[in-house]
């Protein structure tokens, strides 16, 4: 399996839902850096789950413990290696998995790929669980670069058909991101975080699930990081925003929406600010040009999908039989983890940032 990432920073991933612990090794980072572990845990219980109605019932503290990499709070140059026990498995739930695939889940495809080797408790080394991991890694790098003056934070811009309001792609500060960042069910509008549950909820009692868009954005960002062709600032951050699981699709700036422009929509005038510095007008790049930052914001979006694991009857083989099957999942899943899935997304970006800025 390739579980690491990074080519100045080191992130390693190991472990699965249902194992003793799973873990995460940080190599590379800069040695002094204080770490602040409270502020740490506050991320990790933004994503932790069983602690709202939108998410599992699955209950876990996940509370990292450090083996290396930290003496007093400080970095010490080592790697950073920690561990977050799994305290609360169910594996009878997952039992007839290896035999009917779940559908949307990488079930089957793993088992072709590992022989059937795969670890099918709770998706194994493919769950959303192993998240926590990445959580604590960003959780770590974002306290790095906000002492060298960047701000991430993100929220939920869709779920189902109830909408958010967008950011402002040229006037995002840091403290409109301070004010999501530390939030479970983050949104700038509070009527539509409403909305959005109503949704899920209405999902959840049909047994059914759904997906939604993360905007997520990083001010602060100094001109000129990132390289072409292939060490670009998208380049990077997707290779990471795509090991987020349920994620189908990574935009930047416009996105898609580019392809109905002209160039003189498109095209980001720039001018010099009161302080002399370079701006753009308007920002439908995203904060890159060439895959480099141009010190506006870096605005990206992610398009998570319904959790697979729904209580409807589905269509399914029997591996065993090769016969064509039912299945309905039985178990504790999330309705929506789009909710969960915003401080992972944070954590992705810091990083991505952390390692192009190392």
């Amino acid at each position: 399996m390739s579980s690491t990432w990074g080519n100045n920073i080191k992130l390693s991933i190991f472990g699965g839902s249902h194992t003793g612990a799973i873990g995460v090794v940080l190599d590379n980072l800069p040695p002094n850096e204080k770490i602040d572990l409270d502020a740490v845990r506050v991320q990790m219980a933004r994503r932790a789950p069983g602690k709202d109605k939108t998410a599992t019932t699955r209950v876990e503290a996940d509370e990292p413990e450090i083996l290396s990499g930290l003496l007093d709070g400080v970095t010490t140059g080592a790697p950073l290696a920690a561990i977050i026990h799994n305290t609360n498995m169910r594996s009878k739930d997952y039992a007839d998995l290896k035999v009917h695939p779940r559908p949307g889940h990488a079930d089957y495809t793993a088992a072709v790929r590992y022989d059937g080797a795969n670890d099918i408790r709770g998706g194994g080394h493919f769950s959303g669980r192993l998240t926590a991991c990445l959580v604590f890694a960003g959780a770590v790098c974002r306290q790095i670069l906000a002492r060298r003056g960047i701000t991430i934070g993100a929220h939920a811009l869709q779920i189902g058909t109830a909408k958010d309001a967008p950011f402002d792609p040229v006037h995002i500060s840091a403290e409109d991101l301070d004010a999501l960042n530390t939030r479970f069910f983050s949104v700038t509008d509070p009527a539509a975080e409403a909305a959005m549950r109503e949704e899920i909820e209405n999902a959840r009692l049909d047994a059914d699930s759904l997906g939604g868009i993360i905007e997520c954005a990083a001010v602060g960002v100094p001109a000129g990081i990132g390289s072409p062709m292939f060490g670009g600032i998208e380049n990077v951050f997707s290779s990471i925003l795509y090991g987020i699981p349920a994620v189908k699709g990574v935009e930047f700036g416009a996105g898609f929406s580019v392809a109905g422009m002209r160039g003189s929509e498109n095209n980001d005038p720039f001018y010099y600010d009161e302080n002399g510095c370079v701006k753009t007008e308007t920002n439908h790049a995203g904060g890159i040009l060439g895959g480099i930052t141009t010190g506006m914001p870096i605005l990206f979006r992610l398009a998570v999908k319904p959790t697979p694991s729904i209580g409807k009857a589905q269509k399914t083989v029997d591996l065993s039989t090769k016969q064509n099957d039912t299945l309905t999942i039985t178990g504790r899943h999330d309705p929506c983890i789009v909710p969960r899935a915003i401080p992972v997304a944070e954590a992705a970006a810091a990083i991505a940032l952390m390692d192009l800025m190392r």
